[in-house]
């Protein structure tokens, strides 16, 4: 098996693709860290692997926005975010799920340590979770939203992603209507 070079990205994460000889049909990706893995036939041209490693993306993408988080989880979570980001000097309390916030995405009490996330955030894609939990993260060491706050959030490669993610769902949310699907 052999791994391809030169990474390629997805969004911002990067993306290997490994052939092999000795698969033939099957296709398959896992994450490692923050990289995406597919493995692939040897035998596959340049076209079907960039159409298989969009399938596989997406595929990884729906699995991962099912998946939610315990509270256990979610602290290890923040724990490691704040190692990767923050150097570790971020150290919460508590990191909990609630569900009394509707109109915010999570909150921060620095004096207590505490980090709540909104229910709502469960079932979003795990880089929307992640920005709220470094946003959060980011108060425990500036409480404000100036500009030292924004310089400390600028080390998450996804932060405009996010927080367009999360700007959609709420104009979605204003829409006096969903609009029906063709041929309902």
């Amino acid at each position: 098996m052999s791994a391809d070079p030169s990474p390629r990205l997805a969004g911002t994460s990067a993306v290997e693709v490994r052939r092999s000889t000795r698969r033939s049909r099957t296709v398959s990706a896992y994450r490692e860290g923050d990289r995406t893995i597919v493995l692939i036939p040897a035998r596959m041209s340049e076209a079907e692997e960039r159409r298989w490693v969009t399938v596989m993306l997406d595929k990884l993408a729906a699995q991962e926005s099912k998946r939610v988080l315990g509270d256990s989880e979610l602290t290890e979570r923040a724990e490691r975010l704040s190692d990767q980001y923050f150097g570790g000097r971020a150290r919460p309390a508590s990191v909990r799920w609630v569900t009394n916030q509707n109109t915010r995405w999570g909150s921060c009490t620095p004096a207590e340590g505490s980090i709540r996330l909104s229910h709502r955030l469960q079932g979003m894609p795990e880089y929307v979770v992640d920005y709220v939990l470094v946003h959060e993260l980011a108060h425990l060491l500036v409480p404000g939203h100036g500009p030292r706050f924004w310089r400390l959030l600028e080390a998450y490669p996804r932060t405009e992603r996010a927080r367009g993610y999360l700007e959609g769902v709420v104009a979605a949310e204003r829409l006096p209507y969903l609009p029906v699907a063709r041929g309902e």
